[in-house]
């Protein structure tokens, strides 16, 4: 009980806005206040003056009959003018003041009723009361932006919260999908009594990509959230790398599924210096040209371009093959979006282009996406170059491909 007490004293003592408000208001006023008391003060002691006007020395006879000189009579005219004066306006100062406290005390309450409206909200913030709002409906002022500005956090919150929320849903499907082929290969094929070698065999060469596709999976949300972690802050690592490598590295990687599709390969790759990680950085241009790749048809395009410009290094990748429609190019972005029912049934966990936003993100750079007509995407990507220019570069073949230019020194 006595610790119960002496909080609820604490709380009431604590040196809240609307008292240092009042405080204040009280102190300016009551300052005011006996200024202008001491002005008045002085002005009475130097402009009642009466007996200058007369004779030194001369007699004054006053109307009960006593005589008094001159100069005696002026100075107890001003003693007991001052006296009054002080004491009267001593009386009206503290009259004003505790009026004037008081006053300030009510509207500086009044005008703060609205901080604590986002104080009680915020409080009953919970994962699952993220839609209530403040809603402030006064006055055009600080206290309405404030408000405002807490509704607007609320629903980058709200919207975030959301996101997560699929986020997790959609990778606990991800995963469940690869986990429930495996289980029920092993299942129907220990049920079998008759099962021999070759089916075995078979269910463990589906367990086996199963578990492959679950750990691609797992690697690639690693990736995200590392991109993620990095993203808006200073990079962990922070080396010289040249961007055209990387998309030379990407290529010769996937040689072989370019050459089984029989893709016409357009490269133009320039030296495109950066300063970032090096493993995100060959993770970014191996998600795009895989995803170039992978939604690609027989006999397609590939064209690749890189390079430096203005302080600005650009990698574009772009390709043939299915449709997407525009408005559904943003969402490509997201995780686990994979833009149609083509794209939907195509190998890839869908987090490809969101470990390619992540990455340019960290490294301070933006990426944007253009469907093709026809069929295709064209994807860009713009990050701040570095001051130097790498000399050495790598450049790569592959089946079908036409380089129209090579990566030379700078």
């Amino acid at each position: 009980m006595t610790v119960y007490l002496t909080r609820k004293v604490r709380h009431q003592l604590r040196p809240t806005l609307r008292l240092r408000l009042t405080l204040l208001n009280g102190i300016l006023l009551v300052g005011a206040g006996a200024v202008l008391i001491l002005l008045a003060w002085l002005l009475v002691g130097d402009s009642l003056h009466p007996a200058d006007q007369l004779a030194p020395g001369e007699i004054l006879t006053l109307r009960n009959g006593d005589q008094i000189e001159a100069g005696v009579w002026q100075q107890g005219v001003v003693e007991a003018a001052s006296q009054e004066l002080l004491v009267k306006g001593l009386a009206a100062l503290v009259a004003i003041g505790l009026i004037g406290i008081a006053g300030a005390y009510a509207v500086a309450g009044r005008a703060l009723k609205p901080l604590h409206r986002v104080t009680a909200t915020a409080r009953r913030l919970g994962t699952e009361t993220l839609d209530e709002r403040i809603r402030y409906s006064g006055a055009d002022d600080e206290v309405a932006e404030l408000a405002a500005t807490f509704d607007a956090m609320l629903d980058r919150l709200a919207e975030s919260f959301e996101s997560q929320k699929r986020f997790v849903a959609n990778a606990s499907h991800e995963l469940r999908t690869p986990l429930a082929v495996m289980r029920t290969e092993i299942d129907v094929t220990l049920s079998d009594d008759e099962a021999d070698v070759a089916e075995y065999r078979r269910m463990a060469k589906v367990v086996r990509n199963a578990s492959e596709r679950a750990n691609g999976l797992v690697d690639a949300l690693l990736v995200l959230a590392r991109s993620e972690a990095q993203s808006g802050r200073r990079l962990v690592r922070k080396v010289p790398a040249d961007l055209a490598t990387s998309v030379s590295n990407a290529l010769s990687a996937v040689r072989a599924e370019a050459d089984r599709i029989k893709l016409d390969v357009q490269t133009d790759l320039r030296p495109a210096p950066v300063v970032g990680d090096p493993s995100l950085l060959d993770r970014l241009a191996g998600n795009l040209i895989e995803n170039a790749i992978r939604y690609n048809h027989l006999h397609g395009r590939l064209w690749v371009r890189a390079g430096q410009e203005d302080g600005v290094v650009r990698l574009v990748v772009g390709n043939t093959g299915f449709e997407v429609e525009p408005p559904d190019v943003p969402g490509l972005f997201e995780p686990f979006r994979r833009g149609g029912w083509e794209r939907t049934g195509a190998r890839g966990s869908g987090l490809g282009l969101s470990i390619v936003r992540a990455v340019c993100d960290a490294h301070g750079g933006t990426v944007s996406a253009v469907a093709q007509p026809g069929g295709g995407l064209e994807v860009t990507v713009l990050l701040p170059a570095a001051e130097t220019t790498p000399v050495v570069a790598a450049s790569a073949t592959v089946p079908g491909e036409r380089t129209t230019s090579t990566i030379q020194p700078a």
